[in-house]
């Protein structure tokens, strides 16, 4: 046998290995495979093509470029526009998803130059990054004119993964429109073709994970507890891939913090801040690894380690807010914590970026005594829950408008909204987030003089917090616990008090409102509050009530 031979037998050899392992999603192999026979002899395109998704597969960044782009190359020697296309479409794709959007930009205008005047399928897969763009700038109409337009050129082609792609960019613009039902069924049509086995592998991995993000960002948390058991699932059937585990582990995470399964939450967290450096792949955690441990940090108390997970975050490019500014305010820095909250809540546009920043804002201008602002972040919080409508949604704005009249002293009225934040909450089987709606309505019952079932829905709410380890919560019960039990005999809120020293200061409702930055409106309506909780008839009636009763 010539050794001419037995280099052909051997490079085909590892050429069908290499083959047979991409079919079996065994992304180790098939990238060791091909690898050994693209040195034995330069790949052909189409293995070209297998060695580059493998290299994806596995978490080499920097060979996926170099692999694409020698296909992009080949492809232009022989003619295939399109397909040279297809491969600057993925090269400024995943360009687009490392933040680089001017790289990224210049290959999908390269791509587009390339099939400028050609019927071809490519011309869909150039309107996705279009359509995440629109979306991203909030142009959601726009979006969804081009998703519509890419889902056309792939039904007309009968290529599943544009359909897919472009179905699941449809889906989310109606989410965005506040067509929730219409969004969540194309959302799960698109999932469904990833489940199936129906997409490439790097698709299906894009796919899983864009359609999780976008369940929570509307929070559907059925949806997303259900797609994410899914991903594991997919990621556990390819043990040697890298790509998407992070992700896997940090979605996870999130659902068994809902779950209350704070240990498991942690361990996944922590596998997901674990750098990757084995077999040649070498890639830096994500970012948002690190949000979710320091979440784990500061719920069970350990707030140093909290503010390393937080600030590793931030160095990574995750925005560590609103978990660093709930930091602050259990470390007793309010003016930190209002700062903070204030800046991402008055930079965040998009209402379901809003949506998920203003339960902090309400929490924490609670916490300072500015019940004005919480009150206007309540307001906001509840119409982006009418409009979107999801039920964890609803009860979010529940429980804020709960605690804001419980702060006013207007317990009876925040009877109703915590019930309903509470049965949601406990059917979400979030047992948290239910326990800290118990305290509310705990406090509630205590202030109207039902003392018994107070105690009973906090006790209820301590046993959770005591079986989840969450310190803050049970060092504020037992900071309750010392404080009277009855509210004070006045009834007025801390806003109502500072209202009432100014007005026995001499001050007229004009001169109120300018000094605390609010309408006199808002000033008037306190007033009369003011002088319906005392039950006197005037304002000297009621400078003479704040001195008999040292209010001063």
């Amino acid at each position: 046998m010539s050794p001419k031979f037995r280099k052909t037998s051997a490079l085909q050899d590892k050429l069908r290995q290499g083959r047979e392992s991409y079919r079996c999603r065994a992304w180790g192999d098939a990238f060791r495979s091909l690898s050994l026979a693209d040195q034995k002899a330069p790949l052909g395109i189409e293995d070209l093509e297998l060695l580059a998704t493998a290299t994806h597969m596995t978490g080499r960044d920097l060979e996926y470029w170099r692999t694409l782009d020698r296909a992009y190359h080949a492809h232009i020697e022989t003619g295939n526009q399109p397909r040279a296309a297809r491969c600057a479409f993925w090269s400024g794709l995943t360009l687009l998803l490392r933040g680089e959007a001017g790289q990224a930009g210049a290959w999908f205008a390269r791509a587009q130059r390339l099939v400028d005047g050609l019927d071809c399928v490519e011309q869909g897969y150039l309107l996705l990054p279009l359509a995440e763009q629109q979306l991203g700038e909030g142009h959601d109409d726009a979006a969804h004119t081009a998703a519509e337009r890419a889902v056309e050129i792939g039904e007309r082609f009968a290529d599943g993964d544009l359909i897919a792609c472009a179905r699941h960019l449809l889906g989310r613009a109606q989410l965005r429109q506040g067509r929730l039902q219409a969004g969540l069924a194309l959302l799960d049509e698109a999932m469904l073709a990833a489940v199936a086995g129906e997409l490439s592998p790097i698709m299906t991995g894009l796919i899983y994970c864009s359609l999780i993000e976008a369940c929570q960002q509307v929070f559907a948390l059925s949806r997303a507890r259900e797609w994410t058991s899914a991903l594991s699932r997919w990621c556990d059937q390819q043990k040697e891939m890298v790509a998407f585990t992070g992700t896997c582990l940090v979605r996870r995470a999130e659902i068994m913090q809902l779950q209350g399964a704070w240990l498991d939450a942690t361990a996944e967290a922590d596998r997901a801040c674990k750098p990757i450096s084995h077999g040649g792949a070498d890639r830096v955690p994500p970012a948002a690894a690190f949000y979710q441990k320091a979440e784990m940090h500061r719920l069970r108390g350990e707030f140093e380690a909290a503010e390393d997970a937080y600030r590793t975050a931030s160095r990574l490019g995750c925005e560590p807010q609103p978990g660093l500014a709930l930091l602050r305010m259990h470390q007793g820095r309010t003016d930190a914590a209002s700062a903070a909250i204030r800046r991402v809540v008055g930079a965040a546009a998009d209402p379901l970026e809003r949506a998920r920043l203003l339960p902090a804002h309400v929490e924490i201008m609670l916490a300072t005594g500015d019940i004005e602002e919480a009150r206007c972040a309540c307001r906001d919080l509840g119409e982006i829950a009418e409009k979107f409508g999801t039920d964890i949604l609803q009860a979010m704005a529940a429980r804020a408008q709960g605690a804001v009249a419980l702060a006013e002293g207007e317990a009876r009225a925040a009877v109703a909204p915590l019930r309903r934040a509470f049965v949601v909450w406990q059917a979400a089987e979030a047992p948290y987030e239910a326990a800290r709606v118990r305290v509310l309505m705990g406090l509630v019952c205590r202030s109207i003089g039902d003392e018994e079932t107070g105690g009973l829905e906090i006790a209820a709410a301590r046993a959770v917090f005591e079986e989840l380890g969450a310190a803050p919560e049970i060092a504020r019960l037992d900071a309750l616990g010392k404080a009277p039990l009855s509210a004070p005999e006045h009834g007025l809120t801390q806003r109502e008090l500072q209202i009432l020293r100014l007005i026995a200061s001499g001050k007229t409702n004009k001169v109120i409102a300018a000094e605390l930055f609010l309408s006199e409106r808002t000033i008037d309506r306190h007033v009369s509050n003011i002088l319906c909780k005392l039950d006197v008839p005037s304002r000297a009636a009621a400078t003479a009530y704040a001195y008999e009763h040292k209010l001063l």
